[in-house]
């Protein structure tokens, strides 16, 4: 069963900002739940959806994507787990009740700019499922209103944002995910439209800090697949040096020890 789901929810809600590092499979959860700063564990859809050759968009079987996670929530061991779980793979109720099976506490959920009551149902739909689950669960709604149509006029996708963040709050989602670089402007449009404690961001080169964001109102940061893409770019240099006359660093970690 789901792990601290409560207290997943309280992160949420208290005043500083939930940090969390997106993780892709057991050897980075542990990496990263073994870090003072870290609260909870968030998976990246993408980065594991990667890490087995496959694109993201829910082209990784369901049943590979959550042996996947339940390998990370293991890894993760006190930490409370939040995943990503696409669109719902067209049954957000099941895959939640899935997903809290194999230990998941919360989840990310993609509105896709799918029609707005499709939306709205999909996202109460995941809910129900933590409810009938006995669990907290908490859900991080996400709209892709900000980035779904990059030629729309910047207030009408802002305005489009906080119409369906408001409807997904009133399904019983917990938090609304904004992805896109979000300027402070974006920002305090958005949290004054839906609330204080009820955004959630990523952090993307361009972006506000997490302080900054903290400031504004924001509930909590992730990072996508930035950190996956991090530790491949670490390790291209390391292959290009290694195929010259490079050594291992000296000052390299023995991290993947289970």
């Amino acid at each position: 069963m789901a792990v601290d789901a409560q207290a997943l929810a309280e992160l949420y809600s208290a005043p500083e900002i939930l940090r969390v590092v997106n993780v892709w499979d057991a050897a980075s959860a542990r990496v990263i739940s073994e870090l003072p700063g870290s609260s909870a564990i968030a998976t990246a859809g993408h980065g594991i959806a990667a890490s087995f050759g496959y694109p993201d968009g829910e082209k990784i079987p369901l049943e590979l994507m959550l042996s996947a996670i339940e390998r990370i929530v293991g890894a993760a061991e006190h930490l409370p787990v939040t995943a990503d779980l696409d669109g719902g793979y067209g049954n957000a109720g099941e895959t939640v009740r899935r997903a809290i099976g194999v230990g998941v506490s919360g989840a990310n959920i993609e509105d896709r700019m799918r029609p707005f009551e499709e939306s709205v149902a999909i996202m109460r739909a995941a809910v129900e499922a933590g409810a009938q689950e006995e669990v907290s669960f908490v859900l991080n709604a996400r709209t892709d209103a900000l980035i779904a149509d990059r030629k729309r006029p910047r207030e009408e996708a802002l305005a489009e944002a906080i119409t369906r963040g408001r409807a997904y709050l009133d399904a019983g989602a917990t938090c609304v995910f904004v992805p896109g670089v979000l300027t402070a402007e974006d920002t305090r449009t958005l949290v004054a439209g839906i609330g204080e404690q009820r955004i959630s961001v990523i952090g993307l080169p361009g972006a506000l800090t997490a302080a900054e964001y903290e400031a504004l109102g924001v509930a909590r940061i992730s990072y996508g697949p930035m950190p996956q893409n991090v530790a491949l770019t670490a390790l291209k240099r390391l292959g290009e040096s290694l195929h010259g006359d490079g050594v291992i660093p000296s000052e390299t970690e023995q991290l993947n020890n289970f």
